[in-house]
């Protein structure tokens, strides 16, 4: 594993890499107490792939291109997470629209939103996989491993500029 970081706006985010694909990203200050903050750069393509994607993305402009992402989870959070890679820039979601769709592709009457929330929150690539982009029913601003001051500097960055 290989790990480097990234100087964002809204504070160091730490990128996670097998040598190949683009494994985690998360904002450090959020990393789970037991996990090592100490590593040595690596300057492998994948980060140089996510680090021109970050780039982009902070200078409030949506990227064309997707790093080669690597993700490990049950079938269920792997769809989740490919739903989430739908959502365009500027725009969201509800996790109980995210819940129906699931629920129409498996021919099911209902599926659980909040199923779809426990996935969401353990999406291990933050912004590239964008959960900030899914909000509540009512369209608040839930839940978000980052904080949700972070989540609402997210989407206020990614609305189009308003015409006068």
């Amino acid at each position: 594993m290989y790990k480097m970081h990234y100087d964002s706006p809204l504070g160091i985010l730490t990128l996670e890499s097998d040598g190949e694909a683009l494994t985690g990203l998360r904002f450090e200050d959020c990393l789970e107490d037991d996990e090592p903050l100490d590593w040595e750069d690596e300057d492998l393509p994948v980060f140089r792939q996510a680090r021109q994607w970050l780039d982009s993305y902070f200078d409030a402009q949506a990227p064309d291109f997707t790093p080669p992402l690597r993700l490990e989870g049950t079938p269920f959070r792997k769809r989740v997470w490919e739903i989430l890679q739908t959502i365009p820039f500027g725009g969201t979601l509800t996790y109980g629209e995210i819940a129906a769709q699931i629920a129409a592709e498996r021919g099911i009457p209902k599926m659980s939103a909040q199923a779809v929330g426990g996935a969401v929150s353990q999406n291990p690539i933050a912004l590239i996989i964008p959960c900030h982009r899914v909000v509540g029913a009512d369209g608040s601003l839930t839940g978000y491993a980052g904080g949700l001051d972070r989540k609402a500097w997210l989407l206020e960055m990614e609305r189009p500029p308003k015409l006068h």
